[in-house]
């Protein structure tokens, strides 16, 4: 088994060449902006990342400095860093338990805006929470960097409810890109306003261009020593691009050749479901249940399961554990509140404020679910979890 949650693991070989060398036709930015104003019903922007997309979005809305958006507390501080960026508070909404999203219960009244992201693809009671928007006026919106094609419990797909829509097509999520982000403004009161974005470095695009192929020579070979030398000097060269990367305070427009890659993800996307699905599925069925969540379990098929989540109080152990037997599975969403914890000093959320979230994020530990994790890689997962288990 050879098995990591990150590390490029979308990716093959044919990705990873094809990542060298497309080109870079305004025609690919075009076919992507048509499909998604297709799919989603709305005037399309394609931005450099995910965050700059929310961060337009909530520009956008025009509302008064320090206006309160609501945000899941257990979030990523991309989203924290893109309500601050465009003159607003954010407002910490704790999520029920195991469940990983926040329920309508948390929301309060004094709010001016929502930001709705089904964590890891699993779907939120949007049913209670589009109904406390539209009573109070409320805009709502969508981010689906976890959850392109989850379904919510009514069975409308995610995308086809708020008032805006924000795409991310970053490293490892559910359509990757290698960089990349959309923003499709649905509610037509929002539309038509002026857009300045700047332009993506030369510099930059070479190193997500390199990032496919070093991933994939770094994964293949990582085994018999190469590749865990070859990660470590990447990344210590700064060769190799952070989740988080850098923030410029500016917003930038995505370079064609990346929406070439996004727009044959979403071409695969029914089969990467699949697949997801067919992974989770495996889990569920096969680990202990006491450490796994019945949200997950219960909507494994309107989910994306962009990972599979469990909870343990001794998860480094277990991290460790499964390293000596080939799945490298240290790459954790989330864990801390805002998370990486790296970065959540510099928010001004204050412990205590999301109990639940705290807990979970301290105990949850995700599985992966991607196109190079095999039926039988999963099953072996399980088996060892299993094991580990029995051994505490």
């Amino acid at each position: 088994m050879n098995v990591f949650n990150s590390i490029g693991s979308n990716y093959d070989l044919r990705f990873a060449w094809k990542a060298l060398v497309v080109g870079s036709n305004p025609g690919y930015s075009e076919q992507l902006k048509k499909y998604l104003e297709n799919r989603y019903g709305g005037e399309v922007v394609l931005t450099y990342k995910g965050r700059e997309a929310l961060e337009l979005a909530m520009k956008n809305l025009s509302l008064s400095p320090g206006s309160k958006v609501g945000i899941n507390g257990f979030t990523c501080y991309a989203v924290y860093k893109a309500v601050v960026n465009a003159g607003y508070k954010p407002i910490y909404l704790d999520i029920n338990d195991r469940n990983l999203n926040f329920s309508p219960s948390t929301l309060i009244s004094d709010i001016r805006c929502l930001i709705l992201q089904n964590t890891l693809g699993y779907p939120c009671n949007m049913t209670e929470i589009e109904k406390f928007c539209k009573e109070r006026n409320i805009p709502l919106i969508e981010d689906l960097a976890h959850s392109v094609g989850t379904k919510y419990q009514d069975e409308r797909e995610a995308g086809n409810v708020g008032d805006f829509v924000m795409l991310s097509f970053g490293k490892s999520k559910i359509i990757d890109g290698v960089s990349g982000g959309a923003l499709i403004t649905r509610n037509k009161n929002y539309q038509d306003r002026n857009v300045r974005l700047e332009k993506v470095g030369i510099g930059q695009q070479l190193m997500d261009r390199v990032y496919p192929i070093f991933t994939y020579f770094i994964r293949a070979t990582y085994k018999i020593g190469i590749g865990k030398l070859i990660h470590a000097v990447l990344r210590e060269s700064g060769a190799l691009p952070t989740p988080m990367g850098k923030d410029t305070g500016e917003l930038h427009s995505l370079p064609h050749w990346y929406s070439k890659l996004a727009h044959e993800a979403f071409l695969r996307l029914e089969s990467d479901l699949k697949h997801r699905k067919e992974i989770s599925k495996i889990y569920a069925s096969n680990i202990n249940p006491e450490i796994l969540s019945d949200t997950a379990r219960r909507y494994i098929e309107h989910s994306t399961n962009v990972r599979f989540p469990i909870f343990i109080k001794n998860r480094d152990s277990l991290i460790n554990y499964l390293k000596k037997y080939g799945a490298y599975v240290s790459g954790i969403w989330y864990d801390a509140p805002i998370a990486p914890p790296s970065h959540m000093s510099l928010t001004d959320y204050q412990i205590g404020t999301c109990p639940e979230s705290e807990k979970i994020s301290s105990q949850i530990l995700n599985l992966p679910t991607h196109q190079n994790v095999s039926a039988k890689d999963a099953e072996e997962i399980a088996i060892k979890i299993n094991q580990w288990i029995k051994l505490q």
